[in-house]
C-alpha cells in the first residue's frame, strides 16, 4: 500500500510541470491569436508604408520645380574693316632721248664672260692644289730624311754612351769583383738590429708563401757567402725594394737584397755571387 502511494506521488510530481508548460502554450496561442494576428500586423504595416509614400509623392508634386534661367545671347564680334591704301602702280621711267636700249646680245656676252671666269678660277684652284700637294710631299720627304738622320745620330750617340757606361761598369766590377768593399760591419749598427725589431714587430716579417721560380726543383738549400746563384733566383720579382723596412742595410751598385724562402741574400746581380746572407729572418 505504501509503495502504491509513493508511485502515485512520484507520477504526480512528474506530470505537473509538463501540464503547466502545455497550459501556458495554449494560453499564449489563444491570447496571441496565432498566425492570423501576425498577418494582420503585416498588412497594417504595409498600408501605413503605402500611405507614407503617397503623402511624400504629393508633397514633391506641390513643391515648385527649379527652372534654370536662360542665358542672354552674346553679341557677335565684328572686326572693323580697315581701309587699305591703294598701291601706286609701277611706271617704267621714260627713256631719255638720245639713248638706245642695249641689245640682248650684251647679256649673252656677260654670261659667257662669267662662265669663262669661273673656268679660269677652277683651273687656277686645281693648279694651286697640285702645287700644295707637291710642296707637302716634298716637305714630308725632307722631314723623313731629317728624322732618319736624327735617328742615326741618336743611335750613334746612344751606342757611344752605352759603350762608355759599359766600360765604366766593367772597370768598377773589376775593382769590386772580390766583394771586399762590402762592409759586413753593419751588424754593429743599432739601426740594423733586425732581431730586436722583429721581436717587437712580428707581423712585419710574416710574409706570404714563397714560390720558387719555374724550373727550380731543388727545394731549399742553405746558401753561404761566395756561392753563385742562377739568374732565376734573383730576378726582380724576388728583390727586397725597401731593405730598411726589415732593418737591413741599403744595397748599392750591383748589389740587391733578395728573398730566398725565409732567408735574405745580398746578391751581385752581375755575377750572381752571394755577398752577404741573413738566415731565417722571415716567418
Amino acid at each position: 500500500m505504501k509503495k502504491f502511494v509513493l508511485a502515485a506521488l512520484i507520477g504526480a510530481t512528474i506530470l505537473t510541470p509538463t501540464m503547466a508548460v502545455a497550459q501556458e502554450r495554449g494560453q499564449w496561442r489563444g491570447r496571441d491569436g496565432g498566425g492570423e494576428a501576425r498577418q494582420q500586423q503585416r498588412e497594417q504595416f504595409r498600408a501605413q508604408r503605402e500611405q507614407f509614400r503617397a503623402q511624400r509623392e504629393q508633397q514633391r508634386a506641390q513643391q515648385p520645380q527649379f527652372q534654370r534661367p536662360e542665358r542672354p545671347e552674346r553679341p557677335q564680334f565684328q572686326r572693323p574693316e580697315r581701309p587699305r591704301p591703294e598701291r601706286p602702280q609701277f611706271q617704267r621711267p621714260a627713256q631719255p632721248q638720245g639713248v638706245t636700249p642695249q641689245p640682248q646680245q650684251d647679256r649673252r656676252d656677260w654670261r659667257q664672260d662669267r662662265r669663262d671666269d669661273r673656268r679660269d678660277w677652277r683651273n687656277d684652284r686645281r693648279d694651286d692644289r697640285r702645287d700644295w700637294r707637291q710642296d707637302r710631299s716634298d716637305d714630308r720627304r725632307d722631314w723623313r730624311n731629317d728624322r732618319r738622320d736624327d735617328r742615326r745620330d741618336w743611335n750613334r750617340d746612344r751606342r757611344d754612351d752605352n759603350r762608355r757606361d759599359w766600360n765604366r761598369d766593367r772597370d768598377w766590377n773589376r775593382d769590386r769583383g772580390d766583394n771586399r768593399n762590402w762592409n759586413r760591419g753593419w751588424r754593429q749598427d743599432r739601426r740594423y738590429n733586425w732581431g730586436d725589431y722583429r721581436n717587437r714587430n712580428r707581423s712585419i716579417y710574416r710574409l706570404p708563401r714563397y714560390y720558387a721560380p719555374r724550373g727550380y726543383n731543388y727545394g731549399y738549400q742553405r746558401f753561404s757567402i761566395g756561392l753563385t746563384l742562377g739568374s732565376m733566383l734573383f730576378s726582380s720579382n724576388y728583390w727586397i725594394n725597401d731593405p730598411f723596412y726589415y732593418r737591413l742595410p741599403p744595397a748599392y751598385g750591383p748589389y740587391r737584397w733578395v728573398r730566398y724562402y725565409n732567408d735574405a741574400l745580398l746578391v751581385d746581380i752581375y755575377t750572381g755571387q752571394v755577398v752577404d746572407v741573413e738566415y731565417d729572418i722571415f716567418w
